[in-house]
């Protein structure tokens, strides 16, 4: 299993244990359906899928998940509020065009947001800038610079201040480096701006009943 397949899995898991059985989700970048079909298979939930390329839209409608073609930048706004328990957007943050509107709207269209996405302050990243003068490749940054699809890198601190200027509560955090299980964090506590490989927050608003 190479880094980034063992990351994601450790990122999947993570999200597993956050969301409750039966609810209502909306994966946001679903991919091939790997993690809709766990949640399905494991937490009985309601799930629905968004995701841009046609081909995995195929993938997913072919194992029976109920999924449609679709661009979190667009596409978010023709979701009713409050239709789903939990908006999840797994390692996706970084890819759209307009994190702070998505992010947003993930609050709008479910009472719970959980989003995950690789943290540039973590140690290996800061190292390899200082002594190589690039731009990095990890685990969980594995492509160069020229082929990735993110445009959005942030860190940490980067996303607790975005989530404080659109009020919204961490009601968890969790860290994952080198494909170990996710661990606890407080995202506040400078020291885990460097330990972080990548970071999931559950999320919710500050005024929501």
């Amino acid at each position: 299993m190479s880094p980034s397949e063992a990351a994601r899995r450790e990122d999947f898991r993570a999200i597993l244990g956050m969301v409750k059985p039966g609810a209502r989700v909306l994966d946001i970048g679903c991919g091939e359906g790997v993690l809709l079909d766990m949640l399905a298979r494991d937490k009985q939930v309601e799930g629905r899928g968004l995701e841009i390329s046609p081909a995995n839209v195929s993938l997913c409608l072919a194992r029976g998940l109920a999924v449609v073609q679709g661009d979190a930048d667009h596409d978010l706004a023709d979701f009713p509020n409050r239709a789903f328990d939990y908006a999840l957007l797994s390692q996706t943050l970084q890819t759209v065009r307009q994190p702070r509107q998505v992010l947003s709207e993930l609050l709008r269209i479910a009472d719970r947001a959980i989003v995950s996405f690789p943290n540039f302050a973590h140690w290996r990243v800061r190292w390899e800038l200082l002594t190589q003068g690039r731009m990095p490749m990890t685990g969980v940054l594995p492509q160069a610079w020229w082929e990735t699809e993110n445009i959005h890198l942030c860190t940490l601190r980067d996303f607790t201040t975005l989530c404080e200027s659109l009020d919204l509560n961490i009601e968890a955090c969790a860290a994952l480096a080198e494909g170990q299980s996710a661990r606890a964090i407080d995202p506040q506590r400078p020291i885990e701006n460097w330990r972080a490989e990548s970071a999931l927050f559950l999320l919710r608003r500050k005024d929501a009943a």
